[in-house]
C-alpha cells in the first residue's frame, strides 16, 4: 500500500487499481493485524505457562521495562492498534488514511525484527556480555541500503513490467461495459 497508492496515483492506474481493490487491501491488513495480535498474545502466554525464569524475563522484564521497551511498545502500536482503523468503512475509503496506517505498519514491521534480533542478543547468559545495543554507521547503512535497493527494484517493475495483469484488465472492462452508471476511475466522492 505504500508504494501502490503513489504509483496508482502518479502511473494513472486509477482505473485499473480502483477503490474496491484498496478496500479489500486495508480488510487483508486487518486481518493480518489480529493474526499478529494473536502472535504476541500467544509469545507472551507461553513465555509465562512454560515456567522457564529466562524466557519469562526475556518476554516481560526485557521488552516490558527494559532499554528497548519504547521500541516494543512502538511495534505493538504500529502492527496491532493502527490495523484496527480498518472496521470503519470511512478508514478503509480513505486514501490519506490507508497510506499513513501503511506506512505506521511497516514502521511496526521493522520494530518487530528489532526485537527479535536485538533484544535477544543484547543479553546473553553471560553477565560480561551485557550491554545496550547502539547502531554502528554499517547497521544505518545496511537499513537506508534496503530501502533503497527495494524502492530501486519496485520502480524497475512498475517500468518493464506491467503492473497489472492482462485479465484484471480485461475483467474491469468488461465490468464497465455492463453498468452504464459506473465511474471508470472507482473514486467515491
Amino acid at each position: 500500500m505504500t508504494w501502490m497508492i503513489p504509483a496508482r496515483h502518479f502511473l494513472g492506474l486509477k482505473h485499473v487499481v480502483t477503490m474496491k481493490h484498496l478496500e479489500n487491501m486495508n480488510k487483508i491488513m486487518l486481518v493480518t493485524g489480529m493474526m499478529v495480535s494473536y502472535g504476541y498474545i500467544m509469545e507472551h502466554f507461553i513465555a509465562w505457562y512454560s515456567g522457564d525464569p529466562y524466557e519469562y524475563a526475556q518476554f516481560f522484564k526485557t521488552r516490558w521495562g527494559g532499554p528497548m521497551s519504547g521500541v516494543f511498545f512502538l511495534m505493538v502500536f504500529c502492527n496491532v492498534i493502527t490495523p484496527q482503523i480498518f472496521w470503519f468503512k470511512k478508514a478503509r475509503t480513505s486514501i490519506a488514511t490507508m497510506w499513513i496506517a501503511s506506512i505506521f505498519i511497516n514502521v511496526g514491521m521493522w520494530c518487530e525484527r528489532f526485537n527479535i534480533v536485538v533484544t535477544s542478543l543484547h543479553q546473553d547468559f553471560i553477565p560480561s556480555k551485557f550491554e545496550n545495543y547502539a547502531p554502528t554507521w554499517v547497521d544505518i547503512s545496511l537499513f537506508i541500503g534496503t530501502i533503497g535497493l527495494f524502492s530501486t527494484l519496485f520502480l524497475l517493475f512498475l517500468k518493464f513490467i506491467p503492473a497489472v495483469a492482462v485479465t484484471e484488465v480485461k475483467e474491469l472492462r468488461h465490468e464497465l461495459a455492463h453498468d452504464p452508471t459506473a465511474d471508470p476511475v472507482g473514486e467515491t466522492h
